[in-house]
């Protein structure tokens, strides 16, 4: 078989900004698999891929930014990089910004880019609260995380505020469904970034509880197809997805190999684009993070959501090719981001060292 070797460093190289610019404009203007409208143009972009928010009919677009270490920096460290991937994004079509005060500084940076930019008002924010209070029911430091929140991000209103790693969600839920009522947040969420926490996400879902539910799916792990995914279909609640690079070990497992020709079916030029849309294209799949601190990254994870994405026979054989790639099996046993371990190195990382040096001590 055919196959061609454009990976996503030769594939950047060769465009270029303006020629990737020049790229998209030619994209042919494409609706998603259910169906829904695309965004009307940007001046830089055609019409991008979106997905509508079961419950309200509002339009996400299938791209999402992901902030989680990518976005975390010491306090005084230069944040250049960081706004241009947020400039690319915005520019390039995308909407939806995913956040957490357990993220470091990255609230900080989505709150003062945010605030440069005219589209701001066009985002949609998502957050989340991760708090157990000092007693049992207590709600205190759940309130003070969302006045933080709001002072961080520049929102008086956040469109999704989600009950970060189901921590205490027997108070938080119930918290923000009153904050919903009071119109203080627009969608109820919660989230988890392993597939073990997947039955407890969908008993959520059954409840009635949430309109969002935020978890891990991968071409690697598709543990969420089993009933998770299944379950937000037939209750109409929304899915947001992390981890769809698996923190960049598919792309380090691929890392040399050719991408297959039958790629171009669906529009991928690049692993990262062939990853992305293998993700957007499940049904049920309302928005898909995806965070980096490479503008040129972001340049080439926005591809994704323009074009044809895969069917179900196509999406068979993507994950077929993927099974004959060696060391695909043993994605779980990797590092996250193999390789750019100091890339990374904010408040989180810092945190986490010092908690290594005691154990060694």
């Amino acid at each position: 078989m055919t196959r061609t070797t454009i990976g996503r460093r030769r594939f950047l190289g060769a465009m270029g900004l303006t020629a990737a610019s020049a790229a998209i404009a030619a994209e042919t203007k494409a609706q998603d698999t259910t169906g829904d409208a695309p965004l009307p143009s940007t001046p830089a972009t055609e019409p991008v891929l979106t997905r509508t928010v079961p419950k309200t009919g509002e339009r996400l677009t299938a791209l999402g930014l992901g902030t989680f270490l990518t976005f975390d920096r010491r306090p005084g460290e230069a944040r250049d990089d960081l706004r241009e991937v947020f400039r690319r994004y915005v520019a390039g079509g995308g909407r939806v910004v995913d956040t957490s005060p357990l993220y470091g500084s990255a609230e900080v940076s989505v709150g003062q880019f945010m605030a440069e930019m005219p589209e701001a008002s066009e985002i949609f924010l998502t957050n989340k609260i991760w708090a157990t209070g000092e007693y049992l029911g207590d709600e205190s430091h759940a309130e003070e995380s969302f006045q933080q929140s709001r002072l961080r991000t520049w929102r008086d209103t956040i469109n999704l505020m989600q009950c970060h790693s189901i921590t205490n969600a027997q108070v938080v839920v119930p918290l923000l469904r009153s904050w919903k009522k009071e119109g203080k947040i627009q969608h109820v969420g919660i989230t988890h970034h392993e597939a073990s926490a997947q039955e407890a996400l969908t008993k959520f879902i059954e409840s009635g509880e949430v309109d969002f539910v935020q978890t891990n799916y991968s071409i690697f792990d598709r543990n969420a197809e089993r009933r998770l995914l299944p379950s937000a279909a037939d209750n109409g609640v929304a899915i947001l997805i992390n981890l769809p690079l698996e923190k960049a070990r598919l792309l380090k497992v691929v890392e040399g190999q050719p991408l297959p020709e039958f790629a171009n079916e669906f529009g991928a030029k690049t692993w990262a684009q062939f990853f992305l849309k293998w993700v957007m294209a499940h049904p049920a799949v309302t928005c898909v993070l995806c965070g980096t601190s490479n503008p040129d990254h972001m340049s080439d994870n926005l591809q994704a959501m323009r074009g044809p994405l895969p069917d179900e026979a196509m999406r068979r054989r993507m994950f077929t090719h993927m099974e004959a790639i060696p060391g695909f099996s043993s994605i779980s046993t990797m590092p996250w981001y193999p390789g750019k371990e100091q890339l990374y190195s904010g408040l989180i990382r810092d945190a986490q060292a010092k908690a290594r040096n005691r154990l060694e001590e």
